[in-house]
């Protein structure tokens, strides 16, 4: 991504946008720890996917976190917080090994011009892909400072950002809190192994 000036629009291909590939894990939990980086529930075993035709949001931050399994394993994420966001075409799978076979459950929402919605959502992601706009970028921001209501440890990279637009969102995640999430025209089905990608 090549930044000029961090007060315009920036376009680029995300993949974990701010987050270095090089952040130790045990200096995640250390913010983890202190309670500086939210963690709202113990994440299951399994990965997800999340796909989209088109994310917009507002109020946009991201910086490290941890997620952890109930039995205690850690999982390093980027947790990204979203303000208000629209999911065009939403599809979201989760695939598991059972005795049977695989076994997937795919939910799809928002098509036909009726995008599902959310306000105060938090993911913790391990990969993200797609096509970005970010509106009012700051990149190198310190993680307590971020413009969102959740924050993250002091000391820690961050970035944040008025508004941000991804289209053809792939991404995949330990998990996803949010106060509301409206899913216009759902469905839910059970699949032997089909992924939204």
């Amino acid at each position: 991504m090549r930044i000029s000036s961090l007060t315009r629009t920036r376009r680029g291909r995300v993949a974990l946008a701010a987050v270095p590939a090089t952040l130790a894990v045990t200096v995640m939990m250390g913010g983890v720890a202190s309670g500086a980086v939210p963690v709202a529930f113990a994440v299951s075993g399994s990965q997800f996917k999340v796909a989209a035709s088109e994310l917009k949001g507002t109020d946009f931050s991201q910086y490290s976190g941890v997620a952890q399994e109930a039995s205690g394993a850690p999982h390093p994420v980027a947790i990204s917080n979203i303000g208000t966001a629209s999911l065009a075409d939403l599809c979201q799978s989760v695939v598991t090994d059972t005795p049977l076979g695989k076994l997937g459950l795919l939910i799809t929402a928002g098509g036909g011009g009726k995008p599902a919605t959310a306000k105060d959502m938090q993911l913790g992601m391990t990969d993200l892909k797609g096509d970005a706009t970010f509106t009012n970028i700051r990149i190198g921001v310190d993680a307590s400072v971020v413009n969102t209501k959740a924050k993250g440890t002091k000391g820690d990279f961050a970035q944040d950002a008025s508004k941000i637009n991804i289209k053809g969102l792939e991404q995949t995640a330990w998990s996803t809190t949010a106060g509301t999430f409206a899913l216009n025209g759902l469905h839910l089905q059970l699949t032997n192994g089909k992924e939204c990608f």
